[in-house]
């Protein structure tokens, strides 16, 4: 199934372009801090749904000797990612990928870095299993793979706001929702990529690092 993949909030938009999304602001110190602990020092960073673009300008100032090619499938949000990374020379223009799609590993391989927030929930559970195993193959050797967002733990939630959540989604599409944390370890197990560690992160969400086999 391809569907148009949805920010959780509504995002506003600036006269030049730029989308400004309240959870992506909310999260960003988090996400930086995470990445910068787990990214290797130098090499290519794919981001799978970068959404506004306000997650990989802070994090391509933050990780300078990373190249960073963010991506979308949405054309209006690509034009807010190029428009928050203007000027930084470390961020490739954004381009058109659905990393629900299979094969889009193909055309986007040899990464040392792919990274991936808040979108599992927002996708089937099909679709979160595609994303994984491309992006797997999309790795280069030793590459490292960091996903972030809420996730059930056990098959239970953590919180009354992330049940009305995770009730809401499933209210909107019965496919789509919180994966459970236990699923997502298979899910990376079955992509032939070794697991480093699942990290409690503010706010109940989790962050999935896993790395592939040199």
């Amino acid at each position: 199934m391809t569907r148009k993949l949805s920010l959780p909030d509504a995002p506003a938009s600036a006269d030049d372009g730029r989308m400004h999304a309240p959870s992506a602001a909310r999260n960003i110190g988090f996400i930086c801090d995470l990445v910068a602990h787990h990214a290797p020092e130098t090499g290519h960073a794919l981001e799978l749904a970068s959404g506004t673009g306000q997650h990989v300008t802070a994090l391509a100032k933050r990780l300078p000797n990373l190249t960073w090619q963010p991506s979308d499938i949405d054309a209006q949000r690509r034009t807010s990612i190029d428009a928050h990374a203007a000027g930084l020379g470390n961020v490739l223009p954004a381009i058109s990928l659905n990393a629900t799609a299979p094969g889009w590993a193909a055309e986007n391989d040899n990464k040392d870095l792919i990274l991936l927030v808040n979108l599992l929930h927002l996708i089937s559970g099909p679709e979160a299993r595609t994303v994984v195993s491309e992006a797997a193959k999309a790795l280069a050797p030793g590459g490292i793979l960091i996903l972030y967002g809420p996730f059930l733990r056990d098959g239970e939630v953590t919180s009354d706001g992330d049940a009305t959540f995770h009730a809401s989604l499933r209210a909107q599409d019965p496919e789509i929702g919180y994966k459970d944390d236990w699923d997502v370890i298979d899910w990376l197990n079955a992509a032939w990529l070794d697991l480093v560690q699942v990290i409690e992160m503010p706010a109940n969400n989790l962050s999935f690092i896993a790395r592939r086999p040199i």
